[in-house]
């Protein structure tokens, strides 16, 4: 069999609504890594928040911050940053609406301001992450990868047109990641298959979300998850179980790979 590249989304893929990974995708990773088949996890969360997930599940190879990141052996080998003029122009704009902003360092997140803190709060905890420390100085101090706005499908269009060098990608009702326009997860998937030499219809990319969207029609095979949504679920080449009933290894079963 040919070596694949198999990338993982994380939340409602790799995990189950109880935040934790099933026995049957623990098994499933272990019997991926033994038949040597590159391995990686493709998730939104920065390197921090994804830290105990790659310990946990011995992730050697991870892309995160939507693909602004890539790690090859715990090695970063790719990397790419949101324009800083555009975010200073963003949080200015953001801010005189009353919108809150946050800023992803590789290990750490500040947010700019606290308009309304239990909107911000909500939104990272839908996903077990705390709210981001108050820091109105963090994006002149470090390498930003990744932003989140605060705002409603209300203003989707309003800051898609005015911050073309960025795209806007909604992963809750009060919450959009912020990315380089040209960045997505499934870019940074063709660029590390490229690396050691896995053709393109032998990726395998699993997702659940709006920003799984793109890996998901662009790889050799895209697999939704059960619990996706109707809109996610047509991009894909298979659509498996949900993240609590062994999606995951139900999948991999369907594609002889277990």
């Amino acid at each position: 069999m040919r070596r694949k590249l198999i990338a993982f989304d994380i939340d409602g893929t790799l995990l189950g609504t109880d935040k934790k990974p099933l026995k049957s995708t623990i098994k499933a990773l272990r019997e991926l890594k033994k038949a040597g088949h590159l391995v990686t996890i493709a998730t939104g969360r920065s390197r921090f928040l994804a830290r105990e997930i790659i310990r946990e599940l011995d992730f050697e190879n991870y892309i995160v911050c939507n693909g602004s990141a890539a790690f090859l052996n715990h090695n970063q080998i790719f990397k790419q940053l949101l324009d800083q003029t555009e975010l200073d122009r963003l949080v200015l704009e953001a801010n005189e609406a009353g919108i809150d902003t946050a800023f992803i360092e590789m290990d750490r997140a500040r947010r700019m301001t606290s308009n309304n803190v239990g909107t911000m709060a909500s939104a990272m905890m839908s996903f077990g992450a705390d709210l981001p420390e108050l820091d109105d100085q963090f994006p002149e101090e470090q390498e930003i990868y990744q932003a989140l706005a605060f705002f409603t499908e209300s203003y989707d269009q309003q800051f898609a047109t005015a911050f073309p060098r960025f795209r806007f990608v909604r992963w809750h009702e009060n919450c959009v990641d912020v990315l380089p326009q040209n960045g997505s997860k499934a870019a940074t998937i063709q660029f590390l298959a490229e690396r050691v030499g896995i053709p393109p219809q032998d990726i395998i990319a699993f997702g659940d979300g709006n920003n799984d969207i793109e890996m998901l029609s662009q790889a050799g095979v895209g697999v939704a998850m059960g619990n996706a949504t109707p809109q996610v679920q047509q991009w894909a080449d298979l659509v498996t179980d949900d993240c609590d009933s062994d999606g995951i290894w139900k999948a991999l079963k369907v594609l002889k790979l277990v």
